[in-house]
């Protein structure tokens, strides 16, 4: 049996109504940003609407740049990311707990929690992002 026949290219796979709007979103921000006319971004949307491929949407869109992110998703993200970072506090906290636990079994005696320290001042770190957030003025991001 031939495989090449079995799976059909990227290009020619059927598209679904998340791919189409992904795409209308694309047009409706090139024309927001004045990069189509009226008439064009009518005539491509329109196109869109009767894509049926993959190739029919690219040929719509490859000339116009991706929308930049919403400032919502843009606050998604940045929430992510810094959940992501108490994830890695989580395991410090789990490491360095467990150091501790066996130098007081290896010991014998109970001595003082001293993962306080580095982990108080990463938990510090991390809720000072979360008051001051970073800015993105610098990296030339509003």
């Amino acid at each position: 049996m031939d495989d090449d026949h079995s799976r059909p290219s990227t290009a020619a796979l059927r598209i679904s109504d998340a791919d189409r709007d992904r795409a209308l979103g694309i047009l409706a921000s090139a024309l927001a940003e004045g990069r189509l006319d009226a008439q064009e971004h009518a005539h491509r949307v329109r196109s869109a609407l009767r894509a049926r491929t993959a190739d029919d949407l690219g040929a719509l869109t490859s000339d116009l740049p991706s929308p930049a992110p919403t400032r919502a998703e843009q606050d998604r993200e940045d929430l992510a990311e810094w959940l992501r970072e108490w994830r890695y506090w989580l395991g410090g906290l789990v490491i360095l707990s467990s150091v501790w636990g066996v130098r007081c079994l290896q010991s014998g005696e109970l001595t003082p929690y001293w993962p306080v320290a580095p982990l108080g001042v990463w938990a510090a770190v991390l809720a000072a992002l979360a008051i001051w957030p970073r800015s993105r003025s610098r990296s030339g991001e509003n």
